[in-house]
């Protein structure tokens, strides 16, 4: 089999947009051209690669497979790339991280304290949810992934390194920021807004709050973490956030965190990824950074911590 990696760059570029002129756009080729390079892999490998259902473009197992060998080929041209340059005396290449919502607040703080150590690394930073976060993980699709809650039927090596508190909060001027002592039951009486399914934050939620027997009438779904914390702004009801995600909304006055005996509901940030993974250079370079620097990284968070206004606003 004589592929290119030409043709391996156009296959992956399909494989992630799952269309054929979307892929062309690009690579800067025509849509024909793309389509000559994926015949000409079919004819090489013997089967074909994709396959339409209706409207829509799915990869057949002779994809999956080919794909997989071409993650591992790239990762290795790029780790010889990141060896070649560590040889001349500096750390070079790029850093592929995915994160779980709630922990884009932190990561621009945290790579840029090892961008101070390695200032000619850059990073490629993917926001997904867990449920996405643990499909990437299955195929290996990234450096590393920061995420909680790590999956326990999988082969996996973590590292947790930084708290991840998550905390009741309500708008400003809402009833339960006058009183100065909340329990979980004390909420039930009011909306909950919860993230959408397959959200860490909102599993680890839901099963303390069923752990407490904490019961809500009404809930209201919303599709991601900013659109929950301007919904918790409006008006619309109370919410189970972490601290990172709220910090400004408490601190200018638009949220209160409310003091709630049983909280905050304390998980912890894990950088991960799939046990026997060849990392690169750059990828174990980060993870040494966050195993030598967690007391650091603990003090980056401080800028995060917001104290319970409620009692503030009490009498």
């Amino acid at each position: 089999m004589r592929l290119t990696l030409r043709q391996l760059q156009v296959f992956r570029a399909v494989c992630e947009s799952r269309s054929y002129s979307r892929a062309a756009d690009e690579m800067a080729l025509t849509q024909p051209a793309v389509s000559l390079q994926i015949r000409q892999l079919e004819e090489l490998i013997g089967q074909p690669l994709f396959e339409y259902l209706g409207r829509k473009l799915y990869l057949t197992p002779a994809a999956e497979a080919l794909q997989r060998a071409s993650t591992d080929i790239f990762g290795r041209l790029d780790s010889l790339d990141m060896q070649l340059s560590d040889l001349q005396g500096s750390l070079q290449g790029q850093l592929n991280l995915a994160v779980e919502s709630s922990a884009k607040y932190i990561t621009p703080h945290l790579f840029a304290a090892f961008k101070r150590q390695h200032p000619e690394v850059n990073l490629e930073l993917v926001v997904v949810n867990h449920a996405q976060a643990v499909k990437r993980l299955s195929v290996s699709r990234d450096d590393l992934l920061i995420m909680s809650q790590v999956p326990t039927d999988m082969d996996l090596e973590f590292m947790p390194f930084l708290d991840n508190p998550i905390v009741a909060v309500a708008p400003a001027g809402h009833p339960l920021c006058q009183i100065g002592d909340l329990t979980l039951q004390d909420l039930t009486a009011y909306p909950l807004l919860v993230r959408e399914p397959g959200s860490g934050t909102r599993k680890a939620s839901e099963d303390y709050l069923r752990q407490k027997r904490a019961h809500f009438a009404q809930t209201t779904q919303v599709a991601s973490l900013d659109a929950l914390r301007e919904a918790v702004v409006a008006g619309l009801g109370v919410a189970l956030m972490p601290r990172h995600a709220v910090h400004l909304e408490v601190a200018h006055g638009l949220l209160c965190e409310l003091p709630v005996q049983e909280l905050p509901l304390y998980r912890s940030w894990c950088v991960v990824h799939p046990r026997g993974k060849r990392l690169s250079p750059v990828a174990q370079a980060f993870f040494a950074f966050i195993r030598a620097e967690r007391a650091r990284i603990s003090a980056l968070a401080t800028r995060f911590d917001a104290a319970p206004t409620a009692h503030r606003a009490s009498g």
